[in-house]
């Protein structure tokens, strides 16, 4: 074989181990999450609610694979999400005392923030609030890719 066609072939077959690569990382956690709550368990989660807010899909950190859409509600006891995430690995659940649009506001305050928990699931999510957390302490809720450093979406619910 030509040195050319060698050279070409170790391109061609990197750049497709590439993509099978970013293909998965995207697919891996839609294949491993769990099965996210009902709307009847949101709904039934939610009436304990202080606060709603909306995650919308155009916020200024957002692009089209990090957004966040629906109806958050906090409470005493949980968090709900009634609407859909962008797949992605690692997302944490925070609490800011100030609203976070990009991921420069999100590390500039991240010191003041508390995190919650785990966003394990895509459409709809529960996430129980630690006794230790008083969401009348903040202001805004954020999902956060703590693997790739990315902000996802984020609501002022007060």
């Amino acid at each position: 074989m030509k040195v050319r066609t060698i050279v070409l072939l170790i391109a061609t077959h990197g750049l497709v181990g590439l993509a099978g690569f970013g293909a998965g990382i995207y697919a891996l956690p839609i294949l491993t999450a769990p099965p996210a709550p009902s709307t009847s368990e949101i709904k039934a989660m939610s009436t304990n609610a202080s606060y709603t807010a909306e995650f919308k899909r155009d916020l200024e950190g957002s692009d089209v694979l990090h957004w966040g859409e629906g109806t958050v509600s906090v409470g005493p006891k949980s968090i709900t999400l009634m609407g859909k995430l962008a797949p992605g690995p690692d997302y944490k659940l925070y609490l800011s005392p100030e609203f976070v649009e990009t991921e420069s506001d999100f590390n500039r305050l991240k010191a003041n923030m508390v995190r919650v928990g785990d966003v394990k699931t895509f459409e709809n999510f529960i996430v129980n609030l630690p006794p230790t957390i008083d969401p009348e302490n903040f202001n805004s809720v954020i999902v956060w890719c703590e693997s790739f450093g990315q902000f996802i979406t984020s609501a002022k619910y007060r």
